[in-house]
This record gives C-alpha cells, structure tokens and sequence, in this order.
C-alpha cells in the first residue's frame, strides 16, 4: 500500500531539518507516525493513540520499545529543531524591525500519585505547589523556555525540575539562556518568580535585557531611602502618573528609575489598571534592565510572555503534553520532545500559529483519508486490504 498523503508534509518538514542524515527509516517512520498521531482530533496521549490515530503497521509494542529502548538520540533531534528555530526567528525578527523575545516559565504535568505497593511510579515525579491550584500536586515539574517574535512563538528547551537533582529552577533558566546562541536585540520575559539576583546577571552577561514583573515587596531606593515598592506606592498620587494604553487595556503608571534590591540601575513601572483604586492590592510593578525602553514599550513588550502560557494550555489540552503513560525518565523526555516537535510543525505547514495550523494539519488528514481510499479504488486493491492499513479491520 502507498504512504498516506499527509505524512509527506511530516516528511518534508523532516528533510528541512535534515533529520535522514542522522537517523534510520525505520526510526523515521516511528517519528512520522507519532507526530501524525499527536496533531490528531482526540489523541489522549496512550501508546494505543499512538498506534491507532497514525495508522501504525507494525504492533504497538514497537512503540513502545521506540520511547524505553530504541538506542536513537532525541538530543540530536532537539538540536537540530532548535537550529531551525532560532534561524526562522532571527529572520522573522530582522524582516519586522522588532526585537527577539524569550520567555522563561514553568509548568506541572499533573500525574497521579501511586500507591506505596506500586511497582513501576513513573520516575521522576514529586509533589510541586501550583500557584493556579493553590496547593502542591503530584507529578512533574518542567521550566520551559520560549524564542518568539511579536508573531510567532516556539517552545525552545525545557527541563525537568526533580528536587532530587539538588538544582533550583533558577539555575535551570540560567543552564538554558546560556547555550542560547541567539543574534539580536533579546529582551528575556519573566514572571515575578524568577528575576533573581544572579539570574538577571547572567541574562545581562549575554548581552539581553530583562523584563520581567516584581513582587510588590521588592526594596527600591528613591533618594537612597530603602523602601517596600507597596510601601513606596503608598506616596504615589493619580496625578504623579500617566495614562498607558497597551491593547484593550489602560493603566495608571509611576516611572521609578534607579537602585533596586540586586540592581544598581533599572527601571521599575509601578502601574495600575486605569478602572482600579491604586491600591497596593491591585499594583503591579514591571522591572526593564532598558532605561531607553518607554513606558508603553515595557508593557507592550512584557504582555508577549503571555505566549508561554499559550503554549503550556494549548500544549497540555491539543498535544495532551501531561497525557503520557510512560515510566521511564528517558522516555517521558522523548515524549516531550516529540509533542515540541508537533508543535513546531503545526506552525511551520501552516505558516501560521499553532490553533491555525492544528486546524489546517486536522483537515489536510481528513482530505489525505478520502484521496486514500479513493486511489486504492481505482487501483483495484481489495477492500480488506484498505480496512486493515487504516485500523478498522
């Protein structure tokens, strides 16, 4: 039987990463099937999705012997989609006169927790608070880093954070910015749990400035006097500030420029939505490392970290990137890698974002199914012969 029509476009988005020259057919045919099955309406995550959603012709235990044993280097995989990346982002970034953007987060894929009889646990999990939940929650930990544009935007590297490994989260960021060859103006995103001290350093020792959001207990030094930036907020009035318009939204901002805690110089927006009491309880203070950056500029450009957690949504809920039922360290870590893998290449067919490109790869499938069935017909191959090569034998 011949190859169905949609797994050319995984083929030629193979070959624009030059991944035949590092590995087999046979490991090939394994990626093509499983990025087939990822990008597939229904996909729950099981190596029976795998196996069935890709229309696979060989047995399911080849699966999964490709994720636990199969000596094939998912780094070199990871390195050479991160290649591509960071070249379609440099590019897209020159072409729009706009800076390059990384974001660093982190997320739980949530897991349940075994029982103290249970043979095989999943490796690597442990309990993690989650700031949505409000609680801490079984499973695993991943920091993840983003490269976009004002565009486009694509999961770049990840790591698992196992408390066991003796790393903080911090130092994880730091281990990833630093292999980041990355050539541009660079403003690295963060939330308020991560501008440290040493990891601002090590983002300015690259040459990037940071943007990041404080927490309102961070020390500013106006006129060399240390003060909580809530307690300082507290001698702001209305007509201290400016009106900032940064999409649909409005805020009241204070410029503070000057000494922080673990920073001799910066800027620090104090800002306030425009329809809110400028309360400490609704302040928001915005960190930039770019003194020329306007205030509209700071905003604007922090708003794009929301990407990431696009990504961890649209990843868990579309790819099912918390779905898998692997054990082994090894191949979880494969199975983040190829859901990474399916992310790009629903953007790279679709030229597009990733909810347009899934939508476009999922109807590309179905037109791919009927050109199948409808080509076997006139090629006279029996009926049986179709059913079984599309799963429905």
């Amino acid at each position: 039987m011949n190859r169905l029509p949609h797994h050319q476009g995984i083929d030629k988005f193979f070959a624009m990463l030059g991944l035949a020259l590092y590995f087999s057919k046979p490991v090939m045919k394994h990626l093509i099937h499983i990025i087939d099955a990822l990008t597939t309406k229904g996909f729950a995550g099981t190596l029976t999705d795998l196996h069935h959603e890709s229309f696979h012709p060989n047995h399911r235990t080849t699966l999964s012997h490709f994720f636990t044993k199969s000596p094939w280097d998912e780094e070199i995989l990871l390195r050479k989609l991160q290649q591509w990346m960071l070249r379609h982002v440099e590019r897209t970034a020159k072409r729009e006169n706009h800076p390059i953007f990384v974001s660093i987060d982190d997320t739980i894929c949530r897991k349940t927790k075994p029982s103290s009889q249970a043979k095989h646990a999943i490796e690597g999990c442990n309990w993690h608070y989650s700031h949505a939940d409000k609680k801490s929650i079984w499973g695993h930990s991943l920091v993840w880093l983003m490269v976009h544009t004002m565009t486009q935007a694509f999961p770049f590297a990840f790591r698992l954070y196992d408390k066991a490994d003796g790393k903080s989260k911090g130092q994880w960021a730091i281990e990833m910015l630093s292999s980041l060859d990355v050539h541009g103006s660079v403003y690295v995103l963060m939330d308020s749990w991560y501008p440290s001290k040493t990891l601002v350093e090590a983002c300015l020792k690259k040459g990037f400035h940071v943007i990041a959001m404080l927490k309102t207990n961070r020390v500013l030094y106006p006129k060399g006097i240390a003060i909580q930036a809530k307690q300082f907020a507290r001698y702001i009035e209305p007509k201290d500030t400016h009106l900032v318009t940064v999409g649909e939204e409005r805020y009241r901002v204070y410029r503070y420029e000057g000494a922080l805690k673990g920073l001799d110089d910066a800027v620090v927006l104090l800002a306030w939505k425009a329809d809110q009491p400028m309360t400490p309880e609704h302040l928001h203070c915005v960190l930039s490392t770019d003194r020329e950056l306007s205030d509209e500029e700071i905003l604007r450009y922090y708003a794009q970290r929301w990407s990431i957690e696009c990504f961890f949504r649209q990843a868990k809920d579309q790819l099912k990137l918390d779905g898998y039922r692997v054990r082994q360290r090894r191949a979880v870590k494969r199975y983040w890698i190829l859901v990474q893998l399916a992310y790009v290449y629903s953007m790279v067919e679709s030229n597009s974002d990733f909810s347009t490109g899934l939508d476009f790869l999922r109807k590309k499938k179905g037109h791919s199914l009927v050109e199948f069935i409808y080509d076997a017909a006139k090629q006279d191959i029996p009926i049986d012969v179709v059913k079984k090569q599309l799963h429905v034998a």
